[in-house]
């Protein structure tokens, strides 16, 4: 037989670690989701599950490779979580204004988490993890696309004068109405002395559009204002 019975049993409970640290990161994720925060529900997942397979792979090498002797299990995975961090952020900032990367972030950490499962033996732990990873990032985006749906988001467009200023006054009045702003976009204008702000934003339920855009407008070095879906 190619793998005994207590083999499997084994397997069997490295997929159900994985799986459950799928579960757990999305539970998490789904309410991070809910509150329009930038690292969502794929994103939790891919941490979640990349941190249960470094473990798991510290326990392989503690009882399979050497076992009897006194390993700290920790090791390797301080080394990951502080590693890792450095490549993570630089994939977010290179984003620029936007809050954009975070998965492609949490893939890296959990491709490295693979990688150290890989390089040290533990085979099926690493494929188990690609699989659930790649399921993720391609089946479960159907689902944030959802969240985008239900939470009716609008582009609000402004022109106005080239002001640094400017981005803090229009942020301050969406405060005021209590409007989330899940990023901002600039957009070159044909006028070079005049930039043009994309704001996606999602407002409060009592919501009247025709009241913040008033506000935009009387705001000194706004030219106009004026929602494009």
């Amino acid at each position: 037989m190619l793998f005994s019975f207590d083999r499997i049993l084994y397997l069997l409970d490295v997929l159900g670690r994985l799986l459950l640290a799928l579960l757990l990161g999305g539970i998490i994720g789904y309410e991070r989701e809910s509150e329009n925060r930038p690292a969502g529900f794929r994103t939790h997942i891919l941490v979640c599950m990349g941190a249960a397979l470094v473990m798991i792979t510290s326990e392989f090498i503690y009882k399979e490779l050497v076992p009897g002797n006194d390993i700290d299990l920790t090791r390797m995975g301080a080394q990951v979580i502080s590693g890792i961090g450095f490549l993570g952020a630089g994939t977010i900032l290179r984003e620029g204004f936007n809050v954009k990367g975070l998965t492609t972030a949490a893939s890296l950490w959990a491709v490295s988490c693979v990688g150290l499962a890989v390089g040290i033996g533990f085979i099926e732990g690493a494929i188990f993890a690609t699989i659930l990873v790649y399921i993720t990032l391609i089946l479960l985006k159907k689902i944030e696309r959802q969240f985008n749906v239900k939470k009716q988001y609008k582009n609000i467009f402004i022109e106005a004068e080239a002001n640094p200023d400017i981005v803090f006054k229009l942020t301050n009045i969406f405060s005021k109405y209590q409007v989330l702003i899940k990023n901002i976009e600039y957009i070159n204008s044909e006028n070079e002395n005049r930039v043009i702000l994309k704001f996606n934003v999602r407002p409060p339920h009592a919501f009247r559009l025709e009241d913040i855009m008033l506000d935009i407008c009387n705001v000194e070095g706004v030219c106009k204002a004026y929602e494009k879906r």
